[in-house]
C-alpha cells in the first residue's frame, strides 16, 4: 500500500491555501456516520495470507483522517486473510459448513483485535464489538452501546460477522449499517469502483459510475452477496465502492469527491 498522507506543517493555512492542494480539500465531509468494510484478504497485503503490520497500520493512518474530520467511523472486517469459512480452499480439509463459518467469524476477532491496536498506536479511541460473546477480548454488540460509542469520537469495530453461520460479513456490514444509522456503507477493494467484469483479467472491462441495485443483482456483479445488496436495497442504503490501495482516497470518499462506484436505488 501506498505510504500516508502527509500532515499539514502549518496548521494555521488559510483555506485558499488549502484549496491549491488537492490532498486537502476544504469543506465539511459530505458523510457525518459510515461503516467501512474491509475484506481480510487487504489485511494480508502483499503477502498471502495473514496480517501485514505496515498494511494495518496504513489503515489505520487513513482511517484516523477521516476521524479527525468528526466522521464517525464502524469498520466491519472480513476473515479471509485467516479461515474462509464456506469458502474453502482445501476441499479436502472437509470442515462442515457452520463450523467453517464459525472459524471464520473468530478469524474476523483476531483481524479486528490487530486493527485495535493499529487504531490505538494512531492516536484512535477504539472498541472493538463481537457478535459472538468473548468478554476478555472485545464487546458484546449491542446496537445502542455502539452509537453511544461513536458519539463520543471512538471507532468501533464489529468483529464475528452476524453471530450465525451462512451469513457473509458484507451482510454484517450492510445489517451493522442499518442498525447504527449509519449515512453509507464504504467498501473498499482492490481496484477503483464496480466493473461489469474482472478488470483484473479482462482488459476491457467497462466501470459504471452509478449503477443500481436492481442492475448489480440482475448482472450478477461481485460488489457484494445478494443478501447483503437485497438488504442495502430495501433500505435504501447507499453504497461506495473504492480502491483502497491508493493514498488518500478513503478521505476524498467522505469530502463526496467522485471516487470509485455507487450503488443507489436510482
Amino acid at each position: 500500500m501506498l505510504g500516508g498522507p502527509e500532515r499539514l506543517a502549518n496548521p494555521a493555512m488559510t483555506k485558499a491555501q488549502l484549496a491549491k492542494d488537492k490532498k486537502q480539500p476544504t469543506g465539511a465531509p459530505v458523510y457525518e456516520r459510515i461503516v467501512l468494510k474491509l475484506s481480510g484478504e487487504s489485511m494480508s497485503g502483499p503477502a498471502e495470507s495473514g496480517i501485514h503490520a505496515e498494511t494495518v497500520h496504513e489503515m489505520a493512518r487513513e482511517v484516523k483522517e477521516i476521524h479527525d474530520l468528526g466522521v464517525q467511523v464502524a469498520i466491519v472486517v472480513g476473515g479471509g486473510n485467516i479461515f474462509r469459512g464456506g469458502r474453502q480452499k482445501d476441499a479436502n480439509l472437509s470442515i462442515e459448513r457452520a463450523t467453517g463459518d464459525y472459524m471464520g467469524m473468530l478469524a474476523t476477532v483476531i483481524n479486528g483485535m490487530a486493527l485495535v491496536d493499529a487504531l490505538e498506536k494512531n492516536g484512535c479511541h477504539t472498541r472493538l464489538m463481537s457478535a459472538i460473546e468473548m468478554h476478555q477480548v472485545a464487546e458484546p454488540f449491542i446496537r445502542r452501546r455502539a452509537t453511544r460509542h461513536m458519539e463520543k469520537g471512538r471507532v468501533v469495530i464489529f468483529a464475528a460477522g452476524t453471530g450465525n453461520p451462512y451469513f457473509s460479513t458484507d451482510t454484517a456490514a450492510a445489517l451493522r449499517a442499518m442498525e447504527i444509522k449509519a449515512n453509507v456503507i464504504l467498501k473498499a477493494t482492490r481496484v477503483d469502483g464496480v466493473y461489469d467484469a474482472d478488470p483484473e483479467k479482462v482488459k476491457t472491462a467497462k466501470k459504471f459510475d452509478r449503477i443500481t441495485y436492481i442492475d448489480v443483482l440482475k448482472k450478477g456483479l461481485s460488489v457484494m452477496d445478494s443478501t447483503a445488496i437485497s438488504l442495502c436495497m430495501d433500505n435504501k442504503m447507499p453504497i461506495v465502492v473504492f480502491d483502497m490501495n491508493v493514498s488518500n482516497n478513503l478521505r476524498r470518499v467522505v469530502m463526496g469527491e467522485p471516487i470509485g462506484s455507487v450503488v443507489t436505488a436510482e
